[in-house]
């Protein structure tokens, strides 16, 4: 074997100009058609009569399965409990998300250490995180049962109870999230700008004025990305309702994800289920975009009066 001149030129691989825009975006592009292939293939679904049990009666119904729900007091309690739901999850998720970020802001090392370990439910995936919670509200052997007990709620169902079931899952979802938003909000109040704050205090200006005028005005675009986040992630919660109750007790906990699961795999009737689905991305598209719009105008308005 004899060693390679090295006078002679190396070879390198090149590419076109022409291909290297096209070789850059072709993973873009996979992933656009990873996304649009079941997204058509659900719309198709949802303007069709499909059953599983029934796959020699399939045909389209052009909008039968959306007219359908106008009349349809199941769809209506779906819609209630989804929005129910994400309003109350994500409201108390903004409320303790940012006062602990506020009690945190200060840069030490014990804040710096509380903030990581407050962290630690948002590493549990929401389904065992469920199934943790089953166990502990449990009537015969549930921790949270006995200290209810004590405080004189003596057979409190928690998520057995129509009353209560709500409440037990918002409960559960905000261990879970809240973290999520903290973290968020945290990251937001220490990269804002000293100045404002430093003369604030040399001028004497009470905390509470700060907080309303300065504090959160600043926090405002933090505080629509963290909203945006959740209200979209809560108003298609699945796994957490489904570990814990299957949608029940009763229709108390039907959400969108869960109503549609139901329908697909108890039903097998494949058209109501992508009909809902299509209907739960519906609102979350028009969430999004309400939310976008009033990001992008406030930052538009916080740079016209930088």
């Amino acid at each position: 074997m004899t060693n390679a001149d090295p006078d002679l030129p190396r070879r390198r691989f090149r590419v076109s100009r022409k291909v290297l825009p096209y070789l850059l975006s072709l993973p873009a592009l996979l992933t656009c058609i990873g996304i649009l292939v079941p997204f058509f293939t659900a719309v198709i679904y949802s303007l069709q009569r499909y059953r599983l049990s029934q796959p020699w009666a399939r045909e389209f119904n052009w909008g039968a399965n959306y007219a359908n729900f106008m009349t349809d007091p199941a769809f209506w309690n779906t819609l209630k409990v989804s929005l129910t739901y994400a309003f109350w999850a994500v409201t108390v998720q903004l409320l303790l998300g940012l006062g602990i970020a506020l009690l945190l802001q200060k840069r030490t090392r014990m804040n710096n250490f509380i903030s990581i370990m407050l962290l630690m439910p948002l590493m549990t995936a929401p389904a065992l995180a469920a199934l943790m919670w089953k166990l502990m509200t449990n009537p015969g052997f549930g921790i949270l049962s006995y200290l209810a007990g004590l405080v004189g709620l003596e057979n409190f169902n928690w998520a057995s109870d129509p009353q209560t079931a709500m409440l037990t899952v918002v409960i559960v979802d905000v261990w879970v999230y809240t973290p999520f938003i903290m973290i968020l909000l945290l990251a937001g109040l220490r990269s804002l700008p000293p100045q404002p704050f430093e003369a604030a205090a040399l001028d004497g200006v009470p905390r509470l004025f700060v907080f309303w005028r300065i504090t959160l005005p600043m926090l405002t675009p933090f505080l629509l990305t963290a909203t945006l986040f959740r209200v979209i992630e809560s108003i298609q919660q699945f796994d957490i309702i489904y570990a814990m109750t299957q949608g029940g007790p009763g229709d108390k906990l039907t959400v969108f994800q869960v109503e549609a699961y139901l329908n697909f795999f108890q039903s097998t009737n494949v058209g109501r289920s992508a009909a809902l689905l299509m209907i739960l991305w519906a609102i979350t598209y028009v969430l999004s975009n309400i939310f976008i719009k009033n990001w992008l105008r406030l930052r538009e308005k916080q740079r016209n009066t930088a």
